[in-house]
Parts: structure tokens; sequence; C-alpha cells
């Protein structure tokens, strides 16, 4: 008999073996000797009451033989002599796109502006120790895309949009550990990525794909309405009839190039506010209801909602064990994400909280048009780095002291490498943003005990949680509305953020630039 078994149990009792088998002949009623084993296809944690418990979906075998799970293995072509298509981006959707590509029989280039994984580390090391941006090269840019060093996490929505089992699948068998296929929210940490990012490209090129890095695209060339190719900076012509556009939400270049070639963007809402950090083991007092978390349980999280005045307010991409980076792409920008290493051990505990802005907000400061929510990104993440004094350091307040509109006589340890400065972030960010925060933080206080604390910081400024443009495409074989063999793809183009449904995008975008040939 093959029963499926759901099982609410104790943290010690859901990391025991034998723990988990006594339950199971209980809730199943067979004897423990009739337990010939499980496989597990779901765990979760239910924090909402006292005693947090992990939650197991089972798959138990019972006087049965253990079916093992099969191996998963990719279907993958050598590709070295077939037609090519043009991957612009070597983030979750160009290397999924290429991936796929293969899989159908076709050759990906991808052209990648930043450099190889390895590299890209010291410009890392440079940007947080010196403050220093190399616009190709830097936590957005560069092979595995932001994604690569914005803590891997696999959570997603967009289980309509593909197969998502394939993409943790395809994850798991280039490296990953194999509980991202059954926790309910899968986290690779940004520690393991790299190695998982190369072995993906090292896969591309041993079926005779390409991958072009420090490779920067400056023309899309067209026949008409179609696609004839790309040029690069470095004089590259590629030829081609398909060109997949995966490069990100900051490639502002390509955004301005699409314009100045009448090739339609649009203006795009998105949301902006500030990354704010928090003693970690504040949060877990506040989720798992006690004084010192269990070991068993992980780091926790939170995520929250509130509606200020109309206006969406909501933590965004929460990073337990985590720190906060500088993530800009250009000099004279201040912006910041966050990220969590694997087994998210660090102190702190940060998360993106942001408000929604759009079209009335952008002209308010002047900017119309389809790059008006880009100008005016780039005028607040300028405003933030001129405050911050240069060098990355970013203007930072105490939470209760942004609320109360006061500069912070000191501020808290904060793992921002490249160090924070007190200022009142009311100066920095628009001022409908923080109106909305203000009250956004203390609507938050009230539903999760603790969270509104001066112990928290709020750092500034957080400022690329989407892309600000929508690159317009038919909805049936997504190409551009304008240009055949387009194929504007992902967060950049407006259509997916985070890594798993970038990466179903960019499959899918390759199964329809594939049908050309």
């Amino acid at each position: 008999m093959i029963k499926t078994i759901t099982l609410a149990l104790a943290p010690a009792d859901a990391a025991s073996d034998q723990a988990i088998i006594k339950n199971i002949a209980s809730v199943s009623g067979a004897g423990l000797s009739r337990i010939s084993g499980y496989i597990i296809q779901k765990r979760s944690i239910d924090a909402r009451s006292r005693q947090a418990k992990i939650i197991l979906q089972l798959q138990v075998f019972i006087d049965e033989k253990v079916i093992a799970v099969p191996t998963f293995e990719p279907q993958l072509k050598n590709v070295a002599g077939a037609n090519p298509v043009v991957i612009v981006g070597a983030g979750p959707a160009g290397l999924f796109a290429a991936l796929r590509l293969i899989a159908l029989g076709v050759k990906p280039i991808i052209i990648e502006r930043g450099k190889d994984v390895k590299s890209r580390r010291r410009d890392l090391a440079v940007l947080n120790k010196e403050g220093i941006v190399n616009p190709e090269s830097n936590y957005c840019f560069g092979e595995g895309g932001a994604g690569t060093y914005s803590d891997g996490k696999l959570y997603t929505r967009s289980t309509k949009r593909g197969n998502v089992l394939r993409i943790l699948q395809l994850f798991h068998y280039f490296g990953a550990e194999a509980d991202i296929l059954y926790d309910a929210h899968p986290h690779i940490g940004t520690n393991k990525l790299p190695q998982i990012i190369t072995a993906i490209r090292e896969q591309i090129i041993a079926c005779g794909g390409e991958v072009l890095f420090d490779t920067k695209v400056t023309d899309i060339l067209l026949d008409g309405a179609a696609i004839k190719g790309i040029t690069t900076a470095n004089g590259l012509t590629i030829h081609c009839k398909s060109v997949i556009l995966a490069t990100g939400h900051s490639a502002r270049d390509i955004f301005e190039l699409l314009h100045k070639k009448k090739i339609a963007v649009e203006c795009k809402p998105f949301a902006l506010g500030v990354r704010i950090e928090h003693p970690q083991e504040l949060i877990d007092h506040a989720q798992y209801h006690c004084s010192v978390r269990d070991p068993l349980l992980p780091p926790a999280s939170y995520s929250l909602v509130a509606q200020e005045n109309g206006r969406g307010v909501f933590s965004f991409c929460m990073c337990p064990g985590g720190i906060i980076a500088p993530a800009a792409t250009a000099p004279g920008e201040l912006v910041v994400n966050g990220w969590s290493p694997s087994k998210r051990n660090n102190p702190f505990a940060n998360s993106g909280t942001v408000v929604a802005v759009d079209e009335k907000d952008f002209a308010a400061y002047g900017f119309t048009g389809p790059l008006a929510a880009m100008n005016y990104q780039q005028m607040v993440e300028q405003r933030s780095f001129e405050a911050g004094g240069g060098k990355l350091v970013a203007p930072a307040q105490r939470m209760a002291d942004f609320v109360n509109g006061v500069a912070s006589s000191s501020l808290p340890v904060c793992s921002y490498i490249p160090g924070v400065r007190s200022l009142d972030l009311s100066e920095v960010l628009p001022a409908e943003v923080g109106r909305a925060l203000k009250k956004g933080v203390v609507d938050f206080g009230k539903k999760m005990k603790g969270y509104f604390t001066n112990e928290a910081i709020l750092v500034g400024t957080e400022s690329r949680t989407s892309s600000p443009v929508r690159i317009p495409r038919d909805k049936e074989t997504l190409q551009h509305i304008q240009i055949k063999g387009l194929y504007p793809c992902a967060e950049g183009a407006g259509y997916a953020g985070g890594i798993v449904s970038a990466a179903i995008d960019g499959e899918r975008c390759a199964e329809m630039a594939a049908g050309i040939f």
C-alpha cells in the first residue's frame, strides 16, 4: 500500500528518521514493521502556535518496496552546427533559455556584458571595500545576473506560467541540494550559486553553445521590422533571426537604445523604499514565540503588507541571516539589496521595504514618457549617493527616529560593508514614499510584535525591485509587438521577477524562438 500522509512534528522529531517512522505508524494504524519507508514530498513550517511545527507531506510505503524517485537527466543535444539564437544576458532567464534551446536542437549564443563568476567576485570586493563601481561588473551585471548574488530564493507563485519542478530539478542537477525539490520556500544561498552557475555555463559550452563575456550589446540590427542581428562594443557583429532580450532590470542603456530606435517601450510602475535590518534574534522571537530559537528551525522570515492612502507598502526579498549589499550599476548612484548564505547564519535579518509609485509620481518631478520611471529611479539613487557622502556610504536611520522625523544620534551595528551615515531619510526619499513608509512600518509593528523598534535600521535606498519599463510583446508568440524575432524576456522586460519565474520565462521565449526554424 502506498499512502500520502501529512505529519505535524516538533523540529527534533522532524529531523529524526526513527521519529518520523514512529509517527507514520501511529497515523496510518500500521505496525512499525510494516513501514518500508517514505519519501518527503513537501516540507514547510507552521509557526502560528506557541510551538513551531514542521509540516511534512510524505509518500509512505506500507508492505511495499520503496520506489525511488527517478533521477532527473536533462535531454540535451549537440547544437554546434545548428541555427543560432542570440541571448542578451546571462542571468537566470538567459541561462535557462539557453538550456531549453539546446534541448530543442538550437544553438544559443549568450552575450554577457559582465564577467564570469570568478572574475566578477574581484569587482564585488572592490565595490564593497573601496566603493568603486565597475559599470559592467557588479551585483547586477555578470554571469548569473543579479540572481547569483541575491540570495538564491526559489519560491514563486508563477506556477501557471511553466514547469516550476523542471527548473528546480535543473538546479539540483547542476549542484543544488535536494531539499529545494520539496521545501515550501526553497533557497540555495549566495555562497553556493556561483558553482551552480558555472556548471550550467560549462554544460552549455559542452553542447556546442557559446558564452561571450565582457561583450556589451550596443545595437540591434533590423531588416525592416525583423531582427537581422546585433553588434557589440568590441566590434563583433552576429547575424541571426532571433534575439532573446534577457538583460535584467538594470540595463538602462538597452532601454535607451530601444527608445532611440523607436522600438516600443512603456513606462512601468514599480516600488521604491529602503532596506530594513533587525537583529535576527528579534525576528526569531517574534515569529517563533520563543526566547531562543530551536537550532533545528531555520532563522525566521516575514512577509508584511499594508495599504497607506491607496499605496501599497510591502516587505520584499526578505533575507534571514543575511547582509545588505551595494547594488549600484553606475558611479554616483547608490542602491542597496540583500542576500543570505545557504546557512543563513549571519546575526541580522534584512528586507526591502518599499512603496508603490506610478506615473503621477514621476510626472510630479517632471519625468514623462516611456523612460519616466527609470529617470525617477535614477534621481532617487543619485540623491542617496550624495546624502551618503560618497564611496557608497549609505544614508541610514533608526526606525522610530525615521517615523518621528529625527536624525539618529547613533546607529546600530549594520551588515552593510561600505558603511552608513546618520541622516533623516525623509531628505532622501521622495515625499510620497517617505509618508507611506512611515505609516507602513508602524502598521507592520502592529501585525508583528517587536518589529517596530529603534533597534532596527533603515538603509537607503532599495530601488531595483523590478524593471522601470515594460517592453511590450504579443501574449501568444512572446515576440515584440513591432519586431519579428525580438523576444523581450523576464524581469528586464517587465514580465517576471525572481529566479524561478525568470527562468520559466526564459524557457518560454526559447520555445517560441526555436519555432522560427
